[in-house]
């Protein structure tokens, strides 16, 4: 870090964006007899006749190649000076990434129209109303008003036209269930207990279709001899609870 301008006491100044516009626009034009064309001056007033402290006042005025580049630019500028503020410095980096401190800030100033070019900056805050009121998003009425234009390519299906008048056949209904006799409880475990021989896990469809029982009375037995995983890679699906499932195995070995 280069620190040779450490010390330097250097001005900050917050300008509007309009005036930053017209310093960009400014620099864009500069030629190699003029590469640093000046933007706008500063002048300084104070009394030397007031036996008071004097009061120094700032004023910025634009050049008039700043002004004509801009429509109805304040030309005068009151420049409102702040001592009370965090210290801050300036520093700089150049394309080789060296960095410099270029000084420290002894004086902030805030940017305002100057009284002089109050109709001046009126004119301008009204044609900044003005453009923000232009709607940027326009309605377009579309000449198909059937909604063609927005239809699915040809070729998929469930197309139907609207202005055809042909009805949708109607879906056919599901049959209801048939009723199902309830077997003998002793019985209708016995065939639980061998189906999950079979296989440990079983989801409570399938063991509607295997049983051909009526499901609320099939929940109730499963709810006695079985666990309901909830979650785990068996989700959704029954098992015999540890008690039967030892009582099964068992009843298997010691079949002949």
């Amino acid at each position: 870090l280069e620190t040779a301008r450490a010390d330097r006491s250097v001005w900050l100044m917050k300008r509007s964006p309009i005036v930053s516009q017209a310093r960009q626009g400014a620099s864009a034009s500069s030629s190699e007899a003029n590469p640093n064309p000046a933007v706008a001056k500063v002048v300084l007033s104070l009394d030397p006749l007031s036996s008071a402290e004097p009061s120094l006042q700032f004023k910025m005025e634009m050049s008039q190649t700043s002004v004509a580049s801009t429509c109805n630019l304040p030309k005068s500028y009151s420049l409102n000076m702040f001592k009370d503020f965090v210290p801050m410095c300036v520093f700089s980096e150049t394309n080789q990434g060296k960095l410099s401190c270029e000084g420290k800030v002894e004086h902030k100033f805030d940017m305002e129209p100057h009284k002089d070019n109050l109709l001046n900056y009126a004119k301008l805050c009204r044609e900044r109303t003005q453009k923000s009121m232009v709607k940027t998003r326009k309605v377009q009425v579309l000449d198909n008003d059937h909604g063609m234009s927005m239809r699915p390519m040809p070729g998929m299906v469930g197309l139907i036209s609207s202005s055809s008048k042909e009805k949708r056949k109607p879906t056919p209904t599901k049959p209801s269930d048939v009723k199902r006799t309830r077997r003998d409880r002793r019985e209708l475990e016995n065939i639980i207990f061998k189906l999950f021989e079979k296989q440990p896990n079983w989801a409570l469809k399938a063991l509607v279709q295997e049983t051909d029982q009526p499901e609320q009375f099939l929940k109730e037995i499963l709810n006695d001899l079985c666990m309901y995983n909830k979650r785990g890679p068996n989700q959704g699906t029954h098992e015999l609870k540890p008690e039967y499932k030892k009582s099964s195995e068992d009843a298997a070995g010691a079949a002949p």
